[in-house]
């Protein structure tokens, strides 16, 4: 069974920050509780995950020669 290849158009980094800004615009939505708190929680790590992608990505961090 071969496995189905599927092409981005957005950059990993933008798609995250992409859901983030989703799940920010759903928690203002909802009262003050445990569900608000999950999807802020889950907007943060995913701007936290772009962050450290690009972070890794830079050109500063350049294997030993």
């Amino acid at each position: 069974m071969q496995r189905r290849r599927f092409k981005h158009i957005l950059s990993f980094p933008d798609r995250l920050a992409q859901e983030a800004e989703r799940w920010r615009a759903e928690a203002e939505k909802l009262p003050p509780g445990t569900e608000r708190h999950e999807l802020e929680r889950k907007a943060r790590q995913a701007e936290t995950a772009a962050h450290m992608d690009e972070w890794l990505r830079s050109p500063g961090l350049q294997p030993p020669k």
